[in-house]
């Protein structure tokens, strides 16, 4: 996979752990979506559940099927293409991607990855607060 998000601040003390597929490859930074029972893949299309960040790399077939993922931390995560403003709410809009998100999108907030702490042009890294805006 390409464009794994880098950790710049960990705000928590306590990781969540969640489910994952024995024969998945999951690299360190991969943000992750969910599927029931808290279980977490690859993200990989607009639309998809935020989950976390894998704070660890997941080698397939390795009998791991358990995955410590960020849910309150500063990241640094790529701009799907479109641009961000600073102080806004973004989402998965790919693999490994963000964009804007819309207002439906905050309300309904199981898309919303966190609140870009800076400016992106086009298909640029910036800083993500995931979690604890609220």
């Amino acid at each position: 996979m390409a464009n794994e998000a880098v950790l710049v601040q960990d705000l928590e003390d306590r990781k969540l752990e969640v489910t994952v597929a024995d024969g998945a490859t999951i690299e360190k930074g991969t943000i992750l979506k969910l599927s029931d029972p808290n279980t977490g893949a690859a993200s990989s299309a607009d639309g998809d559940i935020f989950l976390g960040i894998a704070l660890a790399e997941k080698v397939a077939n390795d009998g791991q099927t358990r995955l410590a993922v960020s849910r309150h931390a500063v990241w640094d995560i790529k701009d799907s293409g479109a641009g961000i403003t600073a102080g806004e709410f973004v989402k998965i809009a790919g693999a490994n991607l963000i964009a804007t998100a819309d207002d439906d999108q905050v309300e309904k907030s199981g898309e919303v990855v966190g609140m870009a702490l800076q400016t992106a042009a086009a298909a640029e890294v910036i800083e993500v607060l995931v979690g604890g805006w609220g």
